[in-house]
């Protein structure tokens, strides 16, 4: 799985948001979640079921550890496990259409 190139971006994004993470630990800085933090939310569970099936990590947290821990953060937020997807079944979901990507080549 290829990198995607906006991730050093929320990186940059991440520590000016944030003062260097001194000012909180997401988007929306000291003020807590705000609607960045929501927007790139809802792709975490997407995010972390790419990890498990391509064992590659997205947010590496030696060479983007705001991103890292904000991802952690933002999965042990009550509300965030409320309302997304379970990983498990994002990872079900994942390799089921790989398999039928795969299928459709042997054609």
């Amino acid at each position: 799985m290829g990198k995607v190139a906006a991730v050093p971006g929320l990186e940059r994004g991440l520590r000016e948001c944030t003062d260097g993470g001194r000012k909180g630990c997401f988007f929306g800085g000291a003020g807590g979640v705000g609607y960045v933090d929501v927007v790139l939310g809802g792709v975490a569970p997407y995010v972390h079921a790419m990890e498990k099936v391509s064992g590659e990590r997205l947010f590496d947290g030696e060479k983007m550890p705001l991103l890292a821990a904000w991802l952690e953060r933002f999965g042990e937020l009550e509300v965030a496990r409320a309302v997304l997807p379970d990983v498990d079944r994002v990872v079900g979901y994942v390799r089921m259409i790989h398999a039928k990507n795969a299928a459709k080549g042997g054609e």
